[in-house]
């Protein structure tokens, strides 16, 4: 069963981990790491892992953590969720592939990278960032989500202190629906921050001829176009909603 597992998705100590709960029962630690046969460095970044995927869940007795598996019958729900995130990456795709081909690039591949994981969209970042000038702006769309919200935190707080090393100004666009959460923080002095009551189309970063839209899942994805005609299209799309943004 672990293979069957792993081929739906998840690691080899999440299916380890996952067997063990639904054998178990609710557990502490301690039974756990016995069952699934993991070190006990790596049995509580697993459990997290699959809490956010919504296959195991906890409760406190007496302060101690008692960890339950769902039900089998919920890895569909896990499924449908994947391919819904997969849906989505797709259709991001799909909307850029006229503007490619509208800008007359002959090679996609080389004008178009992905980059996978929290590493990666590090990665994309400083790609997107390496011929900075302090003139030049960065023009972002913000979406929040707050299923993922503590992951995207973490990143742009470090991307925050490495754009004020660059000396970077930025302009941004949110939802209403962040600056109305309890996530809501005030921007940073070197960033101007609007918000629109109505849906915007991706987490994007427009900088020079380069765009950057990122897809935060629990694998977060970065696509990193390089062209001159989509970058300037997207500004002026920006422009357009920067309008009527308000504070």
């Amino acid at each position: 069963m672990k293979e069957e597992l792993i081929k739906l998705g998840l690691t080899e100590g999440e299916a380890k981990v996952y067997l063990a709960l639904l054998r178990l029962g609710s557990s502490t630690v301690g039974p756990i790491i016995k069952k699934a046969k993991v070190a006990n460095s790596k049995v509580y970044s697993i459990l997290q892992r699959l809490i956010e995927k919504g296959l195991a869940s906890y409760v406190l007795k007496e302060k101690t953590k008692y960890f339950n598996a769902v039900p089998p019958t919920r890895l569909s729900d896990y499924l449908d969720k994947q391919e819904q995130e997969l849906q989505q990456n797709r259709t991001i795709l799909k909307a850029l592939i006229p503007g490619l081909r509208k800008a007359g690039i002959p090679d996609v591949e080389q004008e178009a990278e992905i980059f996978e994981g929290f590493k990666g969209v590090k990665t994309a970042y400083e790609r997107l960032l390496e011929n900075n000038t302090r003139k030049d702006q960065l023009l972002f769309f913000y979406i929040y989500d707050k299923e993922h919200f503590k992951l995207q935190n973490l990143f742009y707080k470090q991307a925050f202190h490495y754009y004020k090393k660059l000396g970077i100004k930025l302009r941004g666009v949110g939802t209403r629906e962040y600056q109305k959460s309890k996530d809501f923080e005030k921007p940073p002095s070197f960033m101007d921050l609007r918000f629109v009551d109505f849906p915007l189309p991706s987490m994007v970063d427009i900088y020079q001829d380069k765009v950057l839209i990122t897809s935060w899942t629990e694998k977060p994805l970065a696509y990193l176009i390089h062209s001159k005609e989509i970058s300037k299209n997207f500004k002026k799309y920006f422009e357009t909603v920067w309008k009527s943004a308000k504070k």
